[in-house]
């Protein structure tokens, strides 16, 4: 089997095409550290802005203590292409109102499962972005994407 030739990339074209996969990606996956160990999960984003990505959570969950210990994360987005993008940033719990209805305003799985930023186990994060990194299928080289 030929080894694939991705197509090339552009400095000018990189926030385009991080945003395109980032769109398309139902489930990344977001890593945190639990104490030495590395741990990742398929997450549903709420909402991305940009390169900063909303998330939200049970608070029961295991990487909500996780994330208190050790705010630093890392999300992967892939799409149906294996174009990737990796996210490397902090993530922050959001505790205004506002921004919590927007996430249910946004997210039907929200308002299915827990009915409204009342219920006590909701959590959102945000996680702002300071690194984003995109590679182009197969190309085994991962290019910086500006902020």
């Amino acid at each position: 089997m030929p080894k694939p030739t991705p197509a090339p990339v552009t400095p000018e074209q990189l926030p385009e095409l991080a945003r395109a996969v980032l769109q398309s990606c139902r489930f990344p996956i977001l890593a945190t550290v639990d104490g030495d160990q590395p741990c990742a999960r398929p997450i549903t984003a709420t909402w991305v802005d940009g390169f900063t990505v909303y998330f939200a959570n049970l608070k029961r969950f295991h990487k909500t203590a996780e994330i208190a210990a050790n705010p630093k994360v890392e999300l992967v987005f892939l799409d149906k292409n294996d174009d990737q993008v990796r996210i490397t940033g902090v993530a922050e719990r959001i505790t205004d109102r506002a921004t919590q209805d927007e996430a249910f305003r946004r997210d039907a799985l929200l308002r299915q499962y827990l009915r409204s930023p009342d219920n006590p186990e909701f959590t959102l994060y945000r996680v702002r972005p300071t690194r984003v990194r995109f590679m182009r299928e197969w190309a085994l080289e991962y290019f910086e994407v500006p902020l």
